[in-house]
């Protein structure tokens, strides 16, 4: 919807000006603010332009969010306030030259008018509709709906070969550290230089060979070794808890675009439900030989994270490479 605001904005408001001087002629702007606290800030040829001009103006062009202070004593401000009376300026030149008389003028500025009623048919049912009880709501059918998964912390040490890897496992056995050997015996470099630390995985995003080898192990267990790729893999579980919940902040963003959208389109399906429309152009179609969508990257050779899963709910390692 911001974007809708901001693109052809300098447009739209000066289409908007020219129509409200054309309606209104030569007559001044009232003095009373249009809202509560309002300041006067500038004149131009007598007509008010008001602090809540600029910041609508701001808002439009991205400069500060709805609701978002800007101080009148601000060099931003300041900007602003000239870009609207250079707006209302060129507004007040067209009506001189009587260019709002030409009937493709006046089709712009109809389209100009549909489009500014529209953002603001849009806002205010957004507005009604997302609130805090809204947002509070939602978030809570999301926890109830949602199933918690446990969270698993690996280290591991990766070598080409299964002989190396029993000697390996020998050495921790007898008391060699995990990291230390991690570091000096690993050929995974993406991870051999964190002790052989993998990020935070969960069950369904390990690949079936990793999965395979930690069922049942305890943690601080040395599972392993066990074939995957190129290599020979040890693997240490060390931890097991139960993913945290996403917090209420973490979701409030994708919360109020998920209302905002489903407000737009339950909105506009209803006006068209209402509506008479009928579409005089026949509706696009799909030409032989176009282009499809580009296959995805192949996953890294010697990560544990499942293809899908890393594509879906982690980023997963960095690709490992034996040498």
């Amino acid at each position: 919807m911001k974007s809708r605001l901001t693109a052809g904005k300098h447009i739209v408001v000066a289409a908007a000006c020219l129509l409200v001087l054309s309606a209104c002629g030569r007559q001044k702007t009232p003095s009373t603010p249009p809202q509560p606290g309002d300041r006067a800030v500038a004149t131009v040829n007598g007509a008010l332009i008001w602090a809540s001009d600029v910041k609508r103006e701001a808002v439009a062009q991205g400069l500060i969010g709805p609701g978002e202070p800007l101080d009148p004593s601000s060099e931003q401000f300041r900007q602003v306030l000239d870009e609207v009376v250079d707006q209302k300026l060129l507004a007040a030149e067209a009506v001189r030259r009587r260019l709002d008389r030409d009937p493709a003028v006046q089709r712009r500025l109809v389209a100009a008018r549909d489009r500014v009623l529209g953002d603001i048919v849009l806002e205010n049912a957004v507005g009604n509709a997302v609130n805090e009880n809204a947002v509070k709501g939602l978030y809570a059918e999301m926890l109830k709906n949602t199933t918690a998964s446990e969270e698993i912390r690996l280290r591991q040490i990766v070598v080409p070969t299964q002989a190396e890897a029993q000697q390996v496992k020998a050495l921790l056995a007898g008391g060699a550290s995990f990291e230390a050997t991690a570091a000096e015996r690993s050929r995974d470099e993406s991870t051999r230089f964190q002790g052989g630390g993998l990020p935070p995985l969960t069950e369904d995003m390990l690949q079936p060979a990793y999965a395979a080898a930690l069922e049942g192990a305890k943690t601080g267990q040395v599972v392993g070794p066990f074939k995957f790729g190129a290599g020979w893999v040890l693997v240490r579980l060390d931890d097991r808890r139960q993913e945290a919940p996403i917090s209420l902040e973490a979701a409030r963003p994708q919360i109020i675009r998920f209302l905002t959208f489903d407000q737009v389109k339950d909105l506009v399906l209803d006006l068209r439900r209402r509506a008479k429309v009928r579409m005089l152009v026949a509706p696009p179609q799909m030409l032989p030989g176009a282009p499809a969508e580009p296959a995805s990257a192949p996953p890294a050779a010697m990560t544990p994270v499942a293809p899908s899963a890393t594509q879906s709910r982690h980023p997963g390692p960095a690709g490992s490479v034996i040498r």
